[in-house]
């Protein structure tokens, strides 16, 4: 079938979902279904929404108009294992113990006394999934997801540029079992997909927690073969497919009738890899990408869609992050978050009924090797180390480093030398941050 016909059957569909025909009708629940859709390497300006010039994105530009988009909205990292991490515990990668990106081989993965976002959808008696892929360890049985709070996987333990000839092979996983070797790429995101959308159908009638992390647009893209017409060649290609992929995904939800029952939160895990020339995506307005803590490397799209509760048409500009979003899932289903660790998260449900946050807490930028690189609070940043997979020194050295990002958001104009105060209470954080580090328990040391 070719692409054209495959959007004319989606725009078709798309118009019965859209005006209820043979919807059914369910009341809202209790406790809202959870789905987190997490691309790999999108950059903040990859998508229409946020300002793409070619790359056709309608699904999650829809999802936009009808959601609330972030225009402060951060990854925990700007490297692969470590933002999962942060996305999956509410906490900043140093506490894991282990580097930023695991390979194949490292030792280490997700400690078991973690408690895992799937962990605590479990406890409030979710349904839990997660397609696509994983990047916490694959070592050891006990580092897989279904030893870590899923009921259901499907995916590649680690990138998909860890095959041969460098790395032995990829294995794609079912559960805990290998289903294959070295699978064939570009069936990955459509394999995601009409998992995620199986999983939808078959636990409509109970509450779940669905996690889509695609394994694109990370190096090598590999789109699918109906998709290979993007303006923007093969990056494009691949964006585009995981547009359609989200596009499944709302249709679904909306058919089954539990889209206002349902939260669905679409992001990326850090910024484009930028060193990969044109098969790298975009930081847009943003300095540098993947691997730094720029505003290109850590700022991202951030999509909220949740008919009947999050406001259409919502630009949110209030800073937000992946590491909240776990805070956010345990208080929308009724828990508490663990209180026998830190938990640096916050609770943003009030953002996304575009309240303001009482209190404008300090986000702090954990870089190369989990290394704290910045912080941020209100519109002002500070740089106390910086580094870039370009190898570039944008201020010859100078350190350190003040933005206002309200005014300047690409880091253009650096100001400490006219904000001295603001340097300084900026610098009294991060060693009030570190101090506390050191106090606070940690479980790796016992791994």
């Amino acid at each position: 079938m070719s692409r054209n016909n495959l959007k004319g059957i989606f725009f078709i569909t798309s118009l019965f979902v859209l005006f209820g025909c043979g919807e059914p009708k369910v009341e809202k629940a209790e406790k809202p279904n959870i789905v987190i859709i997490f691309c790999d390497d999108l950059g903040y300006g990859d998508l229409t929404s946020y300002g793409h010039p070619t790359i056709k994105t309608p699904n999650l530009d829809r999802m936009a108009s009808e959601g609330m988009k972030f225009t402060n909205f951060y990854s925990g990292s700007p490297a692969c294992t470590a933002s999962r991490y942060a996305l999956l515990t509410g906490r900043y990668p140093v506490r894991s113990g282990f580097g930023w990106v695991l390979s194949p081989r490292s030792p280490r993965g997700m400690h078991p006394e973690e408690i895992t976002l799937a962990e605590g959808m479990k406890n409030a008696s979710y349904s839990t999934a997660m397609f696509g892929k994983w990047h916490l360890g694959v070592t050891k049985t006990e580092y897989l997801p279904l030893q870590n709070g899923f009921d259901e996987f499907l995916g590649l333990p680690y990138s998909n540029d860890m095959i041969p000839p460098k790395w032995k092979d990829i294995p794609l996983i079912d559960g805990n079992d290998t289903l294959e070797h070295n699978p064939d790429q570009t069936k990955l995101t459509k394999m995601y997909t009409e998992r995620a959308v199986d999983f939808i159908e078959r636990k409509s009638d109970e509450p779940f927690f669905l996690y889509v992390p695609y394994a694109m647009p990370h190096v090598p893209l590999m789109p699918g073969a109906e998709f290979n017409d993007s303006e923007r060649g093969a990056y494009g290609d691949v964006v585009e497919e995981i547009d359609w992929g989200v596009g499944e995904i709302m249709k679904s939800l909306k058919a089954q009738g539990i889209a206002e029952n349902t939260l669905v939160f679409f992001t990326s895990d850090n910024g484009p890899w930028i060193i990969k020339d044109e098969k790298g995506g975009s930081s847009g307005l943003l300095r540098d990408g993947k691997g730094s803590t720029w505003e290109g490397g850590m700022r991202v799209p951030g999509i909220a869609w949740w008919p009947g509760t999050v406001e259409a048409g919502t630009i949110q500009t209030q800073r937000a992050s992946t590491l909240d979003l776990y805070h956010t899932a345990f208080s929308l289903t009724g828990q508490e978050v663990p209180k026998d660790r830190p938990v640096d998260g916050r609770n943003i449900s009030d953002l996304l009924q575009n309240a303001s946050m009482q209190k404008d807490e300090a986000y702090f930028y954990y870089g190369l090797n989990n290394r704290l690189m910045a912080v941020r609070k209100g519109p002002w940043k500070l740089h106390s180390v910086t580094y870039s997979q370009t190898g570039k020194d944008y201020f010859e050295g100078k350190l350190p480093l003040l933005f206002n990002l309200s005014i300047d958001p690409s880091e253009k104009y650096e100001v400490s030398d006219d904000n001295p105060q603001v340097v300084a209470e900026l610098q009294q954080l991060i060693t009030a941050h570190q101090k506390q580090l050191e106090s606070e328990p940690t479980f790796f040391d016992q791994q």
